[in-house]
C-alpha cells in the first residue's frame, strides 16, 4: 500500500499525479505546512480524480487562528484565494480555496490528527476496495464521478450501501 503521508509516490504516477506532485513543490506546500502534517487526500492519489478534479490537503492545527494566518500569509495571493471557518460533521474546520498551475486547490484544518479526519479515512477505504475490486470497478467509478456523483456516493452506489454514503463507507 501507498504511503499516502509522503507525496513521493506520485512523481511515479500517472501524468495528473506528477503534475499534483509538481505544483505541491511549487507551492512548497509540504514545507510550509509541516508543522500542521499535511496530507494530500481525494481523487488524485488514488487514481479515480477526474478533469476537474482538485488537490485536498488536510492538516492537523490545534490553533485555528494561528492556522488561518499561516495560509493567509503562505497563499493568499494566489488567484481566487478564499478562507472560511466552518463545522465539518461537527469539527471546526479552516477551509482555504485557491487556484494554481490548473488545479483548484483547497486546505482543510481540524484540531484532530490527519488520519482520523474523514477525508484521509474515506480515501484509505476506498483504496482498499479499489485493489480489491479492480480496475473494472474502477472505471465504473471514474464513469459515475463523470456524470456528477461525488466520490463517496459513487462508491456507496457500486458497493450497495444505504443510508448516508460518508457514514456508510466509514463502516467497511
Amino acid at each position: 500500500m501507498n504511503n499516502f503521508k509522503d507525496i513521493a509516490y506520485l512523481k511515479e504516477g500517472n501524468p495528473k499525479q506528477i503534475k499534483a506532485f509538481n505544483t505541491i513543490i511549487d507551492l512548497n506546500l509540504i514545507n510550509r505546512l509541516k508543522s500542521y502534517t499535511p496530507v494530500l487526500t481525494g481523487t488524485v492519489p488514488i487514481e479515480i480524480d477526474i478533469d476537474d478534479s482538485d488537490l485536498d490537503i488536510i492538516c492537523c492545527c490545534k490553533d485555528l487562528k494561528q492556522f488561518k494566518d499561516v495560509i493567509i500569509d503562505y497563499f493568499g495571493m494566489h488567484e481566487n484565494f478564499s478562507i472560511q471557518e466552518k463545522t465539518i460533521r461537527d469539527h471546526v474546520t479552516i477551509v482555504a480555496r485557491f487556484d494554481f498551475n490548473g488545479f483548484l486547490i483547497e486546505i482543510f484544518g481540524q484540531d484532530r490528527p490527519v488520519d482520523e479526519q474523514e477525508a484521509y479515512r474515506h480515501m484509505i477505504i476506498e483504496y482498499k476496495v479499489l485493489l480489491e475490486k479492480g480496475e473494472g470497478f474502477r472505471n465504473q467509478i471514474i464513469e459515475l464521478k463523470k456524470q456528477g456523483l461525488k466520490t463517496e456516493p459513487a462508491f456507496a452506489k457500486l458497493l450497495g450501501l444505504n443510508g448516508n454514503p460518508y457514514d456508510e463507507l466509514l463502516k467497511i
